[in-house]
Formats: C-alpha cells, structure tokens, sequence
C-alpha cells in the first residue's frame, strides 16, 4: 500500500505538469493555452487530442478518451493505478514508501503487474552476468568489446548475458522468491514434458522496453552455435500479455524525445544497428527487431514525428524489406526517405567505418526521396522491357495511391509522370480505379464484419445508445459541471438570523449540495451521485479548489467523468443560450446556478410523479386497492413540490 498523501502529491503534481507527462508519450504542439496532437488511442490523421495545462487534463474530440495525466499514463500503458503512480513518483522523483510485500500480497497482485515485475528482474540479473561473472565476461562482455560496443551503451540498454547452465534464472528467481509460473508466462523458461530450463541459455540479451521504459520482452544472440541443433541466431521473446512485437520497436525508450526534438526518426532492422548509431551520436534512431514491419509500428512512430528515413542493407534482400516497408509507412501519412548503405554493409557495420561527423553527411547526402528511389530501381529492372516497365509503374502508382494526403499524392504524381514519361492525366486515372477499389473492399469488410457481430449478439446496440439511459443526463451534467469548476466561490451571502451576526457566505458547492439534498435528489448515473458525496465529505479548507479536488481524485471513473465534464467548456453551451454568453459565465453565477438547480429539481419532479402514476396505474389494474391511495398520495406532495419549484422559476414552461 502507498501512504495516501503520497498518492495525493503525485497526482497533483504529475496533474499540474500534463504537458511534461503526456509528452514523453506523444508530440505535443501549443495552440493557444492549450496543447494539440493526433490521438494515440485512436487511429487519425487530423489532430483532435487536446491537453489543457491550466486544467490538468486531456481530452480527445474524435474517440472520446478523457482524464487526468494518471488516466493517460494508465490508459496508454496498460498500468493499473498503483502502477501509474509509482511511475510518475519515479519520473517526478517522489520517494514512495510502500509495506514490505508479503508472499500473499504478491499471490493478489495482478498477472501483469506480476509479469513487468519478472521481466525487470531478468533483465537485472542478465546485466549483472554480463558484468560481474567469469562466464558473462569471457564470452559476453568480449563479443560486445569484438563489436566495439562501448561500456556507455552497454549501461544505457541495460544489454546482458544468459549463462549456459540450464536453469541459472530459475535458480535465481526462486532464490528471490519470484513464481516460476510467471517465468513461463513471459517466455523466459521453456517448460515441456521432459524438459524444464531457462529458454536464453548461452546468450547475449538485448532487453527490450515500452514507451515508459519496463523491460517487456527481450531478444538473445547465441554465441556458441551448435550445428545438430540449429538454434537460431536471434531469439526473440514470445508473444504474451506483455509482449507483442508486431506492436514494438527496439530503442524507442532511448530516442524517443530526439525523435520528437530532431522531427525524425531512421528505422533500421537490428538491435545493434540501434546502439551503434547511438554510439555514433545519432539517437533517434529504432529498429523493427528483424520482424517485417508492421502497421502498429509505423503508428508509434507517428505520434513523436511525420518523418520517417529507412535505412537497410545494401543488398537485394535490404532493398526488397524497403519496399515492403514504405507501403506502410505511406499508407500512415508520413513522409518517407530511403537510405541504401554500400552492398556489403548493414548499419552497425558502416556505422564503425565512419566518424560521426562521416556518418551523417553521408546520411544527408544519400537519402532519397521514396518516388525516386523506387522509380530508379524498378526501371533499372525493367531493362527497356516495355510489358515489365507496364507492371513496374502499377506497383509505383500503388505506392501513390495509398498516400492519405492528396497535395503530397498530387506532388508524387506530376515527379513520377516526369521521370517516366507518362501523362498525369493517366496515372491520376489508374490511382482513381486503386482508390474506388480499395473504398469498396473496405465497405465490404466492414459490411461482414457487422454482419458476423450481429449473428453473434442480434441484441447489440451502439455504445452511443447504451450511455442514454439517464434521462436527466445531461441536465446532471450541467450542475456537477457548475460544482466541479467554481464549487468553492461564494455564490452570495445569507442573512444571519442574529441582528448583530455578521452575514454568511455561501458557496456554489453548498448551495447546489443543500437544493438537491431538499428535495432528496438521486440521479440514475450512481457515478453523479458520488460526486455530491464525496464533494459533502470533502475538507474545504483554506486553499480548497473543486476543480482540482475532482480532476486529482483517486477514483479514476471520478476523474475521467470531471475531466470530461470539464473539458466541454463549449458543447454544454445550451445553458448559455438561455442565460448568457460563455465569456460572462463566472461573473453571472448569482443567475445561472440557481436556474440550472431549479431546473433540473423540476425536471425531476416531473420524472417522480410520472413513474408515481404508472405505478397508480398498475396497480389498479392488478387489483392492489391496498396501494392506491398511498401512492395517490405521494403524488399529491410530489405535485405540490412541482408548484412550489415552478414559483421559484417564475411560473416558467421548462421542456
């Protein structure tokens, strides 16, 4: 457990610095007081993810995702809560005292939580092999000297080595009380029916990390190749409920803020071609681990840039994995370059034949722009052939037509007609038939996949028409909206009952609490209702802010429900229309809190003495004369309560 008023000045502090946390994640542009970017939780290419500083929270208009900096960090990296502030406690260098944990606490944690806490301890005890044990030394630590790796990089990607006893991680893990069940989850033990032993024996190990920087998976070169076995020579982690390659790429931990501040990133294959352009100053730099590159992975580029240079091995099998690559990365929105190295070399080992200084003027001066990189290769192929020429330029007008950004689409196009001597007008065409093709394979797809859910589960409804169920939803929103943002100003002052007494300030927070509570108010939302009572058992003391005692609360479903209300500042603007412009709000207070209450007290009235008179209703048909005249009863108080609201708003129609 951590001590509660830990809990409260991380997330306050964490809230109060959003743009300092959500960055580590996404690039963030300043528009105005706010922040923008495209959304990491949801695939666009206009940016709609919006960071309010001066609010403490984020808000994404296109999927709807909202919270706090804790939310966001949760959210995007799977965290449970506790996890979330221990990273942020980390980041923010807030010292966390947690009780010793017991073999059952850790029996509770959760298999995830379980599953980061191995990983880490793995990669701890590789990287003391690695350093500090004869075997680690002689045959690790001397293939990483061999490769020129320095002791620099060895400690920035935490590289190690895995003995070549059987069960040496076992051993330690059970030593250190860690569960061999989780071993086997992670893949770092392979357990079968006669076998039983650590799956990285005889390796060096490259750790590979999330955006936050835990160890979720790794990969191993072996060092002595046994010819009978044909181990291969990488291995990677298998996939799990931490680990999913296709959506992972080596080093992106180590360069992701040089990839957001240089407005680039080079993709390369190999963990090693990632440490030596580290090693050779250039660190925004990732690697797709030798797995073909994925869709998932172009994503994660995306969020830190638009800018993307490949590089790969100059030899056919380089130029073919390019190929493959740029697709994806064009179908993305991002702006692609592409660097051969001389045939023969891969990045590690061009890297280590030229200085730094060598190193990037070669880059700058050989990286081409896609269209004419692939235009040159495929017509060097087609040797003057003109049916091979035919199908080569299909291929490059593929490439055209998958770009999402028809003024880049456009530019691609009048290059290409240029270097192939072809009309515009006829590779608009073709890129117009590849374009209504791939509109209606999408359509259908989509058409199928509705059709299966809908065989699946005939009752499922859009998750739009599933949150409508309150019908005084909005309205609630409304009043907790007035609660949340000015619930500690002084909304007027009450009369003392003392001639001598000095007057009695009242707040928004205890006008609106005392007018719901009068009429003994209970919304259908039981997240609304929570919201009153934790903000009756709040301690108002000096310095008390509503806003930040919602948006910092400890119940996540608190702060992504303020966050959210918060956040539409602009979208609860009918109230406005009736009372006022948005800009006048705060000094109008006196006029729209007291209307807003009122409204929603009369709204529920009506909602009450509704469901009175169905009830009226059946149970005269069903014959229960012992209910009906208390229930006409209550209906005649409830109507009198209706009179009594409706004279406080003036005798005012509210529909």
């Amino acid at each position: 457990m951590i001590d509660h008023n830990t809990v409260e000045r991380i997330v306050e502090l964490a809230n109060g610095q959003i743009v300092d946390v959500i960055s580590d994640f996404v690039e963030l542009k300043r528009r105005g007081v706010n922040y923008l970017a495209r959304c990491p939780f949801h695939d666009e290419k206009t940016p709609s993810f919006t960071v309010a500083p001066h609010k403490g929270i984020f808000k994404c208009f296109g999927c709807g995702k909202v919270g706090n900096a804790v939310n966001f960090v949760m959210e995007h990296e799977q965290y449970t809560f506790v996890e979330a502030i221990k990273y942020l406690g980390d980041k923010f260098h807030i010292h966390i005292e947690e009780e010793e944990e017991t073999p059952e606490m850790r029996e509770k944690k959760n298999e995830r939580e379980s599953m980061m806490v191995v990983t880490q301890f793995a990669a701890k005890f590789f990287h003391d092999n690695l350093l500090n044990t004869d075997e680690g030394k002689s045959v690790g630590l001397s293939y990483l000297r061999q490769r020129q790796v320095r002791d620099d990089m060895i400690s920035k990607f935490m590289l190690g080595y895995s003995p070549q006893q059987k069960d040496a991680l076992i051993q330690e893990a059970k030593k250190k009380g860690y569960k061999e069940a989780f071993l086997e989850k992670t893949g770092l033990i392979t357990v079968k029916e006669n076998f039983k032993g650590d799956r990285f024996r005889g390796r060096v190990m490259f750790p590979i990390h999330s955006l936050a920087g835990k160890v979720i998976g790794f990969g191993g070169r072996i060092m002595v190749s046994d010819p009978e076995k044909k181990l291969a020579k990488y291995q990677n982690s298998p996939e799990s409920e931490i680990y999913h390659k296709s959506k992972v790429l080596y080093g992106i931990f180590q360069a992701k803020q040089e990839i957001a501040k240089q407005d680039k990133c080079f993709l390369v294959e190999g963990y090693t071609d990632v440490i030596s352009f580290h090693q050779s100053g250039i660190s925004n730099v990732v690697a797709s681990s030798g797995t073909a590159l994925t869709v998932d992975q172009v994503k994660l580029i995306s969020r830190f840039t638009k800018n993307v240079t490949v590089i790969y091995d100059g030899d056919p099998a380089g130029i073919k994995a390019s190929l493959r690559g740029i697709d994806i990365i064009l179908a993305e929105g991002l702006n692609v370059k592409v660097l051969l190295l001389p045939e023969g070399e891969d990045p590690d080992s061009y890297s280590k034949k030229l200085s730094p200084e060598e190193l990037k003027k070669y880059i700058q001066d050989n990286e081409t722009d896609f269209i004419k990189f692939k235009t040159k290769l495929l017509l060097d192929e087609s040797k003057g052939d003109p049916v091979k020429k035919a199908t080569l330029i299909q291929g490059i007008v593929r490439s055209i037509a998958i770009i999402p950004d028809k003024i880049t689409q456009a530019v691609y196009v009048k290059e290409c007609s240029l270097m192939m001597d072809i009309s515009e007008a006829l590779l608009l065409q073709e890129i117009g038939k590849i374009r209504n093709k791939s509109i209606h394979d999408a359509e259908q797809r989509a058409r199928r996949e509705r059709m299966l859910r809908e065989r699946q589960d005939p009752e499922q409804q859009p998750v739009q028409e599933k949150k409508t169920k309150n019908p005084l939803n909005y309205d609630e929103r409304v009043v907790l909206r007035y609660l949340m943002l000015y619930g500690e100003v002084v909304l007027y002052h009450d009369d003392p009952e003392d001639e001598d007494g000095e007057e009695v300030p009242v707040t928004v927070g205890e006008y609106i609490i005392s007018e719901l509570r009068k009429d003994d108010i209970v919304s259908e939302n039981p997240l609304h209702n929570l919201v009153l009572e934790l903000y009756e058992k709040a301690e108002k003391g000096e310095g008390f802010s509503a806003q930040k005692f919602f948006v910092n609360n400890p119940n996540v479903e608190i702060t992504k429900l303020a966050s959210d209300i918060i956040g539409k500042e602009y979208e609860l603007s009918k109230i406005h229309d009736r009372f006022g412009g948005v800009s006048q709000e705060a000094e109008l207070l006196i006029e729209h809190v007291p209307k807003v209450v009122t409204e929603l007290r009369l709204k529920k009235t009506k909602m009450t003495i509704m469901q009175l008179r169905n009830e009226l209703k059946k149970a005269e048909q069903e014959g229960r004369t012992e209910d009906v005249v208390p229930i006409m009863k209550e209906i005649s108080n409830w109507e009198h309560v209706k009179s009594h609201i409706s004279k406080e708003l003036g005798g005012r129609t509210i529909v």
